[in-house]
């Protein structure tokens, strides 16, 4: 008797776990949202979720999980599957692979959450029929996912576009900036901690004039200045919760001026269409998860999953 593939799939972010089950056509079965607490805790909460899912619909062929980091994704590192110097309390050195199998007899898959959000952009959203692009979120944090040739870029570890250096906007050359790391980098100066202790207020506060947004775009431009330049994406897709609508339109603008009219390729592009805000909606990075999950049990992509609501 031939069982049906069931893939696991993991969304793993700084304040929750989505885990879900679903099956070989992409169609979650089961889900639950899990509160990131402490490592213990939230991943055995985890683990516990795919034991009771496995004895309700049977055994995983699979499981990814998209993880916030820094990550060790080289499967030759003495720490692989492991979170390294991450600023979130708690959770450095926090080896998320070691730790399920503990419980779990499954296959496993580890990738960035920004990876797996990349990868349902490109099954359901804004990168669909795209071979190479990037996927910015600029949040709590600032992380970069690169798809080339369709696939997430590895390398000798993930990119951390996030943490680049850029000139000081004008009249921001006296804030120090919030990375624990850098202090003034991209992710010190943009994020959304950073606009907070720049302005004494939250950035979803800020009326759509204020000078906070003009100052982020700028550094956002930046950031997708040096990604145009570097890789030649076909699209750069921005999200996160200081990408409010208004900030596409400013992103664009101060892009086209740092660009420079530099390479008739690159002059030419068309802004519109080249900044995009994500599509795939709220549930991209667990289907992202499950995809890398199908492709690790059939060599492939998933070519006819329907979107999920």
């Amino acid at each position: 008797m031939t069982h049906p593939i069931l893939l696991g799939g993991v969304e793993a972010g700084g304040t929750k776990f989505i885990c879900g089950v679903a099956d070989a056509n992409g169609r979650i079965v089961e889900q639950v949202r899990i509160a990131t607490t402490t490592p213990d805790e939230t991943l055995d909460a985890v683990a516990a979720f795919f034991v009771e899912a496995q004895s309700r619909h049977g055994k995983l062929a699979a499981l990814a999980i998209g993880s916030f980091g820094p990550l060790s994704l080289r499967t030759d590192a003495a720490d692989y599957g492991a979170i390294t110097t991450t600023p979130k309390p708690g959770w450095s050195n926090v080896n998320l692979l070691a730790h399920l199998r503990r419980t779990l007899d499954v296959t496993m898959t580890l990738d960035t959450d920004v990876n797996g959000s990349a990868i349902g952009e490109r099954l359901f959203g804004s990168g669909q029929g795209l071979e190479s692009f990037c996927y910015v979120t600029i949040g709590t944090g600032v992380g970069v996912g690169v798809m080339v040739n369709g696939a997430p870029h590895g390398g000798a570890n993930h990119p951390e576009a996030g943490h680049i250096r850029l000139p000081r906007a004008k009249g921001d050359d006296t804030f120090a900036g919030t990375c624990p790391f850098h202090g003034d980098c991209l992710e010190g100066l943009a994020s959304g901690p950073a606009l907070h202790a720049r302005w004494g207020a939250p950035a979803e506060t800020f009326a759509r004039d204020h000078p906070a947004w003009a100052m982020a775009a700028e550094y956002i431009a930046g950031l997708c200045t040096n990604l145009t330049y570097t890789l030649r994406p076909e699209r750069i897709i921005i999200g996160g919760g200081v990408m409010q609508p208004h900030m596409y339109g400013l992103v664009r603008h101060a892009l086209t001026r740092q660009l420079g009219g530099y390479d008739a390729s690159i002059r030419d592009l068309d802004m519109e269409a080249y900044i995009a805000a994500p599509t795939a909606g709220a549930s991209a990075g667990l289907i992202g998860a499950f995809a890398l999950a199908y492709r690790s049990v059939t060599g492939q992509w998933p070519q006819d999953w329907a979107m999920q609501g």
